[in-house]
Parts: C-alpha cells; structure tokens; sequence
C-alpha cells in the first residue's frame, strides 16, 4: 500500500508510539503535549543537531544537516538530524558531486541506550524513507547519545524493517480510527511528561478530551 501525502503522519511519531501508544495517541490524534526536563533538554539537543540545508564536505565525507525526508510506503515524513554520505565505490550518484555515495542517518538522542527499541525503530523509519528516496539499500545507522556522547551501531535487519512497518500501519490504522488507546501503568509512566493528562492510575476507559470535558461541566 502507497499512502498519499496527504495521510502522512509524523515520522517521530514512531519513537512515541513504541514507548506508549496512548502517548503517541494524546500528542498526535488528541494533540495534548506538556513539557518536561527530559523533553526540553531533548529539544535543546535537536535544535543544535538541525542546521537545515547546512551541507559540510570533508574529503570523502559530506554531511547534511535537518534533510527532510518522506516515504510513500510507510506514510511518515519528517527530517533527519544528520546523514552521513561516504564516497564509496558501491554507492549512489549525488547531484553536484563526484563520484558514488553511500548513505548513513545519524540520530541524536538525549540520555543513553534505552530498555525498548523506540530509537532504532526511528532510525530505521528513517533509513526506509532515504532509501525511497535516493534508490538505494542502507544496511547501517547510528544513534548518537547525550550522556555518554557515543555513537551507539544500528543494524537495519530485516526484522527491524517489518517491525517498523507493522508499527505504522497501527499508527495508520488508530490516527484514521481518532482512537486513543488504555495502557496499564508501569515504572516507564513516571519518566512520561503526559503523566498528569494521561492519569494512569486513575482513569479506566475515558480519554483525556473526556476527562478535560467533564471537569470544565463541573465547574460551570
């Protein structure tokens, strides 16, 4: 299936949506947000990661920063915080370059390494989408983190790849539905700056525009 530009949803959305559906639900369908330290500090490292349109070329390494990027396929769009290209004999032409190219996105990420696999699952999203786009294969990426300032491997398997592609069909599937999913609290909601919209522990088969409804008809 080739979703039309018109149905693309966001494609860090994706990273959301492995760390807490109903997260991903309350920011992309309800479009509830809140900050907090994590999210600002992450936000603060993107803006320094994105220069968009800044291209550097260094010998056989040419890098672009804040590359927008779509794919048909899995119906995402968004930008890349940085792709590597690498003047490779196996690579691809580049318009206003010598020479072949071979591709590599680069992800920044506050923190370290996480327990799930959100980070890769974005970062493959992303592969999918360059691939698309410049008709190549892109076996590899990096996770760069804040914390420890360490570029962390990613292998783009083949297990990767359809999980990602499961993954955005059910974001598809719940965006067309307008459906805000239930989630059982866990040790991961306390980390979560939705925490005080979400109510985890309290509310049981009520979405949060219910919730925010009732209680502004409670005070009238």
């Amino acid at each position: 299936m080739m979703y039309p530009e018109e149905d693309y949803l966001m494609l860090s959305g994706i990273q959301h949506f492995v760390f807490c559906r109903k997260q991903w639900a309350l920011i992309h369908i309800e479009q509830q947000w809140a900050e907090n330290y994590q999210t600002t500090a992450g936000e603060l490292m993107h803006k320094r990661a994105h220069d968009e349109g800044s291209f550097e070329k260094r010998g056989d390494l040419l890098t672009v920063r804040g590359l927008r990027i779509s794919s048909r396929e899995l119906g995402l769009s968004g930008q890349c915080d940085v792709v590597e290209f690498h003047q490779k004999e196996d690579g691809i032409s580049l318009f206003g370059y010598d020479g072949k190219w071979t591709v590599v996105p680069i992800e920044y990420k506050r923190g370290t390494v996480k327990e799930d696999h959100s980070d890769e699952a974005q970062l493959c999203a992303q592969a999918i989408c360059l691939e698309e786009m410049f008709q190549t294969k892109i076996p590899q990426g990096f996770l760069f983190y804040g914390e420890n300032r360490r570029r962390h491997h990613v292998e783009f398997t083949e297990n990767l790849r359809q999980e990602v592609r499961k993954l955005t069909k059910e974001m598809h599937e719940l965006f067309r539905r307008g459906y805000t999913p239930n989630v059982k609290y866990s040790k991961q909601c306390k980390s979560c700056s939705l925490k005080d919209l979400c109510l985890p522990k309290r509310q049981k088969g009520i979405n949060v525009r219910t919730y925010i409804e009732q209680n502004i008809h409670s005070m009238d």
